[in-house]
Parts: C-alpha cells; sequence; structure tokens
C-alpha cells in the first residue's frame, strides 16, 4: 500500500476542481451538484460547502443511487430520489473513475429525472482503464494503475491509498 493523497492535499485538489466549476459555470443559478453513492456524495458535499465559501451561493447537491441502473446489477428496483434534472446544468460527482460503467449508470439515472441542459463530470481520481467513452470535465489526480492495482479512497481518514495486490 501507498498512500498517494493525504488530507491536506485531497482539500487543496477539492478547491482547485471548485474553482474549475466556478470559471466553467458563472451563472450557479441552474446548476445541481449530483453525487454518486456513497463517496461521491460526500466528494460532492464537499465542492458543495467550497461553492458556498468562495460565492456566497448554496447550490444544490442531491445523492444518486446508481444500482438499478448498472449492467451487472438486474433486478434491482431503483430507490426514489427527487432530482429535478429537467433544463438543469446536473454536475456529476465520484470518487475514482474506472471502467466508466458507474458514470454511464448515473447518466442513465440522471435522464430518466427530466432532460438536462447538460451534464459534466468531476471525478477525484482519474485511474484509466475505460471501457466506455466517458472523460470527466473536471479531474482531481489523475494516477495510472494497472488493473491489478486499487485505489482506495477514505475521506474519513483523508487518504488516498494505491493498493498493489
Amino acid at each position: 500500500m501507498k498512500e498517494l493523497l493525504n488530507q491536506e492535499s485531497i482539500e487543496r485538489t477539492l478547491k482547485r476542481m471548485t474553482h474549475e466549476i466556478i470559471e466553467r459555470y458563472p451563472d450557479l443559478s441552474q446548476v445541481i451538484l449530483v453525487g454518486i453513492l456513497n463517496k461521491g456524495f460526500f466528494v460532492a458535499k464537499k465542492i458543495q460547502e467550497h461553492l458556498k465559501s468562495f460565492t456566497g451561493k448554496d447550490i444544490p447537491c442531491v445523492p444518486l443511487d446508481i444500482t438499478a441502473y448498472r449492467d451487472d446489477q438486474k433486478g434491482v428496483e431503483a430507490q426514489k430520489n427527487f432530482l429535478q434534472a429537467h433544463q438543469k446544468d446536473i454536475i456529476l460527482i465520484d470518487d475514482v473513475l474506472y471502467t466508466g460503467r458507474s458514470v454511464r449508470a448515473a447518466m442513465d439515472a440522471v435522464v430518466e429525472k427530466g432532460r438536462p441542459q447538460s451534464i459534466s463530470l468531476a471525478i477525484l481520481i482519474d485511474r484509466g482503464h475505460r471501457e466506455l467513452p466517458i472523460r470527466p470535465d473536471f479531474i482531481g489526480k489523475n494516477i495510472p494503475t494497472s488493473k491489478d492495482e486499487n485505489i482506495l479512497v477514505d475521506l474519513e481518514k483523508g487518504t488516498v491509498t494505491l493498493i498493489h495486490p
């Protein structure tokens, strides 16, 4: 195991990502942060806090359970969420981007709730190895890995760790 990021570097990375979001969306009134459960929602809440601190605006932040939309989870009921996505700028947020399948499921869930103006993607860690043509708009850190390695994001401890087999 090798620690890649500590609490301070995670916080600095999230602040930078927040500034990038502000640059892309100068009018935040139509933006909704959508955090993929579980860790993506925690990252989304941190970005929401930074947005409020930097702009004074309280941007909506919604958790999104994608279990029923995954292609490897058949017969699972979708949990109710109250996302009003129609004509809004949705920023999907997750902790680690790997194959892209979770993001695809999240996009399916969002589009089911209405037709957004746009969907962008914010990722704390991009580790590569995409199986779908998905590219994040806001990237905290690019950390190339082998397929045998894993990235563990522990937001309670404030660490991102590379785990070797």
